[in-house]
């Protein structure tokens, strides 16, 4: 019997912002959800919920994920920051049913994504878009669907709900790359456009904000994550994958395995970061990973995001700040100290250099060089 889909949405409740966890009637999924600690039942709402924050969303999906349930998240992504003159569309309901013989191509579809070495993170968003995707279209399958349908998809859907970019590009990256491997199909991959990126600059600590987050993080294995993220400019899965033999402490340098786009770079770790690791791996002794659960293996994401959040809220620092922000403000921080484009681009293991360009728009150092006129104003 097929599992059912699992509806993720956003709902206030006795005065309080909530999740919404809907799903088709289902026995077995019912029993499992009412085993998750902190979950309600409401009569009322005929769904199970509890408070709302990114922290539970991340641990409950995971927890779905385990029992190989699929979630359908999108009513969760961010809006539009403007909708002035957008079409919006006719906002279609989605079916709760894809044909039996997509459901064969979507899972013959993640088995190729694995041999081709996608990240476990990619090949879980490609299909649970495509889920959604081939969900809106039933009962058309996967060789009726065509062009035109894709644009319906995308205003009835997507702009309908009022979905960002980075969604509707996730969306469109997934079915290209679906209709590509599939080939001969009415759908022609090539001809699918990308909206237009808006143009937003990243969040970015000051030094003084991250040494506040850091001295306010005690715990010793809290306090080398974090510091390890921002001094090497590490992404979060690079910092959990590490592993301890991947460390060179007399040569000062980490191997970055498999990182995004599978590219392998080294990492130059400044002297305080190896003094605290080995202080670290001297308490805690580690058996593989550099940071390992409580029985073993690599540490989860989520635990890492709970760190952070309670490190800031020690810091009295209100920004809306992620984990990925320590690295943003690494690089912007050796832009700032004089570091050469072509290094922080190598150092963060950019492909393209007008990813590492964006730095220069945060960096502070050139804009307090300019003079202003109206300092000049006797007031």
């Amino acid at each position: 019997m097929e599992k059912p889909v699992v509806l993720f949405s956003k709902s206030h409740y006795k005065g309080k912002e909530i999740l919404l966890v809907g799903f088709t009637h289902n026995s077995k999924l019912y029993e499992y959800l009412s085993k998750y600690d902190g979950i309600f039942w409401s009569k009322s709402l005929k769904s199970f919920y509890l408070p709302y924050s990114r922290l539970t969303t991340n641990d409950l999906f995971q927890y779905l994920r385990k029992e190989g349930y699929f979630i359908d998240y999108s009513a969760l992504k961010s809006k539009l920051t403007s909708v002035k003159n957008i079409p919006l569309g006719k906002k279609v309901m989605l079916s709760q049913q894809i044909a039996d013989k997509d459901e064969y191509k979507i899972e013959s579809f993640t088995k190729w994504m694995a041999q081709k070495r996608y990240s476990e993170n990619t090949i879980n968003t490609y299909e649970s878009m495509l889920r959604i995707f081939f969900r809106f279209h039933f009962p058309k399958s996967v060789n009726e669907i065509s062009d035109s349908d894709v644009l319906r998809f995308n205003v009835d859907y997507i702009m309908a709900n009022r979905f960002s970019y980075t969604y509707q590009n996730q969306m469109i990256n997934a079915i290209k790359l679906f209709y590509r491997q599939q080939g001969n199909t009415t759908l022609i991959p090539e001809n699918l456009e990308r909206p237009k990126r808006s143009k937003k600059l990243p969040e970015v600590l000051s030094i003084e904000e991250v040494k506040s987050i850091i001295q306010n993080t005690i715990n010793l294995k809290h306090k080398t994550l974090l510091s390890l993220l921002y001094s090497c400019g590490l992404r979060i899965g690079e910092a959990l994958k590490l592993q301890i033999k991947e460390i060179n402490f007399e040569r000062r340098f980490m191997h970055i395995k498999s990182a995004k786009g599978s590219k392998d770079r080294y990492v130059p770790i400044p002297k305080q970061m190896i003094d605290l690791l080995i202080n670290y791996l001297d308490s805690y002794k580690p058996s593989e990973f550099v940071f390992e659960g409580q029985n073993g293996g690599m540490y989860s994401a989520v635990s890492a995001r709970q760190i952070l959040k309670r490190s800031l809220r020690l810091s009295s620092i209100s920004k809306q700040i992620t984990l990925h922000t320590l690295r943003h403000s690494h690089a912007t921080h050796l832009l700032e100290n004089g570091t050469d484009l072509r290094f922080i681009q190598e150092l963060l293991g950019h492909n393209n250099p007008k990813t590492t360009m964006i730095y220069t728009h945060v960096s502070t150092t050139s804009l307090d060089r300019i003079k202003n006129p109206f300092d000049d104003f006797d007031i």
